[in-house]
């Protein structure tokens, strides 16, 4: 295991570190002088950090993607731990392990497929089960469906991130759909292939990008592409149930504004965009609370200022937890 850790930076602020990070981003930016600087985003398999280099001339070739090894201090910056980097490489490959990068899923990955599966075989309609054992029956895409992160930075940006999402929002569409008495089966097929597209959109090694293809389509029409062509290989697929899932990949964002070309019009449909947006937005918090500790705030106290959400979070079992010890 590498050392340091992002996720230990906290304990080394104000100190001079050496150590092995991923490029997530760089940028060349100009300072008020005109002299350039490098604006780093750094990676590893517990998290990232922002990073700065003051004069990029001293800097060795790296790009996206690079590991490096660097040399530099630890410190804050508007409440956020920064590493001001002194010396910086790109590093050889004999010097690292590339696993120590990659953020992995916690949970077994065995088990969340065997979870999806026993899902598909609950189902009963054998037009829906299928075509998604079209998909998952495919050696190649269930390879990179165990793999794949669901995202590059946001919910579940993770290696196994993707099939980690998906089986937890089977578990909540399983109980809205006997909630609500909707059409489950069609539900959960949505369930698994409203992110599909994914697999042709992300590309993953050290880093989570976007590949041209994903850059240019993106991954609902990637997605929908990639149905429409499993139920033509089908025979006999109902018409009617090819548009309402189509429909389901199509609309599961939500919003235009969201990149969503059709707005929901089926139950299903609704359904389904409101509670993928809840488990991404449950797993950003459970993720910021971990950064929250890890950047040495307390665990009960607001996390810093989350983008993505567009407020600060607080988490309700540490903050009750730090009150009732306060009151013994």
């Amino acid at each position: 295991m590498k050392d340091p850790l992002i996720a230990n930076l906290a304990a080394h602020e104000n100190q001079v570190i050496t150590g092995y990070f991923a490029v997530a981003a760089k940028q060349v930016r100009s300072k008020k002088d005109g002299t350039q600087y490098f604006a780093l985003t750094l990676a590893d398999g517990t998290g990232q950090i922002e990073a700065r280099m003051w004069d990029a001339a001293e800097a060795g070739e790296f790009t996206t993607g690079d590991v490096v090894k660097l040399r530099g201090q630890v410190c804050r910056y508007q409440e956020k731990l920064q590493i001001n980097v002194e010396k910086i490489r790109k590093a050889h490959e004999e010097e690292f392990d590339a696993g120590d990068f990659v953020p992995k899923t916690t949970r077994d990955v065995d088990e969340l497929w065997a979870e999806l599966n026993g899902y598909v075989d609950s189902f009963t309609d054998e037009h829906l089960k299928a075509l998604l054992r079209s998909f998952l029956d495919d050696e190649e895409l269930s390879a990179a469906l165990r793999v794949a992160p669901a995202a590059k930075s946001m919910h579940h940006a993770w290696i196994g991130g993707l099939l980690e999402h998906v089986v937890s929002l089977l578990g909540i569409c399983d109980l809205a759909a006997k909630h609500y008495a909707v059409h489950r089966d069609l539900l959960l097929t949505g369930a698994v292939l409203h992110d599909i597209g994914k697999l042709q959109e992300l590309r993953w090694g050290t880093t989570f990008d976007y590949t041209l293809e994903g850059q240019l389509l993106g991954h609902i029409t990637i997605g929908l592409g990639m149905v429409d062509r499993r139920i033509a290989a089908l025979p006999d697929f109902p018409p009617e149930l090819r548009v309402l899932v189509s429909h389901l990949v199509l609309s599961h964002h939500g919003r235009y504004e969201f990149g969503s070309p059709k707005l929901p019009m089926i139950p299903e449909a609704v359904l389904l965009h409101y509670l993928d947006d809840m488990d991404a937005k449950m797993q950003t918090m459970r993720s910021e609370f971990a950064r929250n500790a890890a950047n040495g705030r307390g665990a009960h106290e607001m996390t810093e200022w989350v983008r993505s959400m567009e407020r600060p979070l607080l988490n309700t079992a540490a903050f009750l937890d730090n009150g009732r010890k306060s009151e013994e």
